[in-house]
């Protein structure tokens, strides 16, 4: 009876895992038509102006308005300044004042970005030595030729599991928590948390790291699950976790006591459902006023879009090696803004804007060495947000004295950012 019950509640709403993306830049809220009259977009056009009349000043030039004017505020200048949709990818011997980085960042500590939403792939955890999906030749799917898999993705499909479990479990492996440590990407997104901004993370990740880091679990969605917990891939009887760990890093195969299928971490293959948390993304996306997408290919639905439902006013901006998904489209939507390039140099260009570098920094370091941070008193910080106190209740147990490294060995062994 009660397995029949789990089995039930486990299927209350079903959306699952699909490989295959859309990549629509179309949204719900966009096709009900954008606002008339956006304040925080506005804003941002009056900042464009402002900058490129304070330049002009600067050189002895005389200020424009009219045509001039217009062109600050719906693309990129003649004079080099980034358009309120653009990348930070400026002309040849040109400076841009503001980029995309320089934007946010003001905007944030302004106060006018108070509720972000965090979406996360793969590409977060690679400064922390796990190797991305997709790369050619070191990605976690290069690695599985030597099973013959028909294709790398089936290595996540429940159906190929149940035939040929070895493939995932070797793959599980490499990712099963305690193995690597979190990184300076992980511990920006706490940061956010800590300094009152963060609404929530997304993340497609399954290694365990944003946990780790002490991101606190309400603000945390794992819309692919995650090792905590274990099951039977076929009737869903739970599995003692750590029994299903022991089994796997010595190679064997964990079976259910109740029907002799293999038992399989709570990861979400393709095909099964979504964990319930998921579905948090209909209250949580049109009450973000920023949205952070870091680290992701956007090729996993429905995850990939999320990205896409919030507001069409609302600021996204893009942390990542290549553009993906809507940052494709040229023009980009106005309000959308890209970092290309190197994920802990942008993040960390971020955070010195912001003025949380060695904040940051002291967080990793008492953090990995295994003794709690200092309390963050409610008080305004240096970017005028009001910024909770952090309890050791945040902290993660006692897993974290694992495998302790410094925060600059951690960084140090980054890769080519791609995420799943």
């Amino acid at each position: 009876m009660s397995k029949a019950r789990f089995s039930r509640d486990r299927r209350v709403t079903r959306v699952t895992r699909s490989s295959i993306s859309s990549h629509d830049s179309g949204s719900a809220a966009s096709q009900q038509g954008r606002p008339s009259d956006s304040g925080l977009l506005d804003d941002l056009s009056l900042m464009r102006v402002s900058e490129l009349q304070t330049s002009l000043t600067r050189k002895g030039k005389p200020s424009k308005t009219g045509s001039d004017v217009s062109e600050s505020s719906s693309g990129s200048t003649k004079h080099g300044l980034p358009s309120p949709s653009g990348s930070s990818v400026r002309a040849p011997g040109r400076t841009a004042p503001r980029g995309a980085l320089e934007t946010v960042g003001r905007l944030m500590k302004l106060g006018r970005l108070r509720n972000v939403v965090v979406v996360a792939g793969a590409g977060i955890s690679t400064a922390s030595g796990i190797p991305d999906f997709r790369t050619p030749g070191t990605g976690l799917y290069a690695n599985l030729e030597k099973y013959n898999v028909p294709y790398p993705e089936a290595v996540f499909n429940i159906d190929y599991f149940s035939d040929d479990p070895r493939p995932f479990f070797s793959l599980a492996k490499e990712l099963y928590p305690g193995r690597h440590r979190p990184n300076y990407i992980h511990y920006f997104i706490r940061m956010l948390h800590q300094k009152g901004l963060l609404l929530r993370m997304y993340t497609q990740n399954i290694d365990g790291l944003e946990k780790m880091c002490g991101i606190p679990d309400d603000k945390l969605v794992e819309a692919h699950g995650s090792f905590a917990t274990a099951s039977c891939h076929l009737c869903y009887t739970p599995f003692p976790a750590e029994e299903a760990k022991t089994a796997i890093m010595s190679d064997s195969v964990p079976t259910c006591s109740f029907c002799s299928a293999t038992v399989k971490p709570n990861v979400v293959f393709f095909g099964e459902d979504l964990p319930q948390t998921y579905f948090q993304h209909a209250q949580d996306f049109p009450r973000a006023d920023l949205l952070m997408i870091m680290g992701t290919s956007l090729q996993i639905e429905p995850f990939a879009s999320l990205v896409n439902t919030v507001k069409s006013n609302v600021l996204r901006l893009l942390l990542n090696r290549h553009a993906v998904g809507p940052f494709e489209r040229k023009p980009l939507r106005r309000g959308d803004y890209m970092e290309l390039g190197d994920l802990v140099d942008s993040v960390r260009r971020l955070a010195e804007i912001l003025g949380w570098d060695t904040e940051i920094q002291d967080l990793m370091n008492s953090h990995e060495n295994g003794t709690l941070p200092m309390l963050i008193s409610t008080s305004p910080s240096s970017s005028g947000v009001v910024v909770p106190s952090c309890s050791s209740g945040e902290e993660s147990d006692s897993s974290e004295t694992e495998s302790k490294n410094t925060a600059s060995s951690v960084l140090s062994n980054h890769r080519p950012l791609q995420g799943l």
